[in-house]
Parts: C-alpha cells; structure tokens; sequence
C-alpha cells in the first residue's frame, strides 16, 4: 500500500472486460517522509471517487484488489485506489 496523487484519467475504448464501468487513474507515488514525487506511476482502478490533483490511498497487491472488486483469481488488475486522503501528519515535521 503506498500514497499517491492523481496525475490523470486513462482513457482506453478497447480494454479487457474486466474494467468495464470502472474509471482508470494514472497515480505517481509519493515518498512518504517528504510528499515529493517517485517518479513512479501506476494505473489504477478508482474505488473511491477520486480525480487529478487528489491526493490518495493505493492498495497495491494484485489479490487483495482482486478480491475488492469481487474478481477471478487471474483477474488482471494490480492496484486499487481505496481512499482520498485528507492530510498526513508525520512526528517531528513542521505543518
């Protein structure tokens, strides 16, 4: 699981059914200790009603997304956005 920001919509007209009715998000992580950029990005399922700029959860484990959208064992979805978080606050840093 690691914290993310939106970065912005994927948008595919030919996919595998298993993503119909879904909104596909491209999420690059954050570094927890600073809130900078990774450089590293996902595409991710949206649970949670997120959109570009939001700053989210991401549950990051092919099983346990799987298992939240109530999918096959070989579905093909990695990573889930399961919550918008609000703020973090991290001992010893400055607001």
């Amino acid at each position: 699981m690691y914290i993310g920001r939106v970065f912005g919509n994927v948008v595919a007209t030919i996919k595998h059914p298993t993503f119909d009715g879904h909104k596909l998000l491209l999420v690059e992580r954050l570094r927890p200790d600073t809130g900078t950029a990774e450089a590293k990005y996902d595409i991710a399922v949206d649970l949670a009603q997120a959109g570009p700029g939001d700053t989210v959860l991401v549950l990051d484990e092919g099983n346990g997304a799987r298992q939240l959208l109530n999918m096959e064992p070989n579905g093909c979805v990695r990573a889930v956005i399961v919550g918008i978080v609000d703020d973090i606050d991290l001992p010893g840093m400055a607001a």
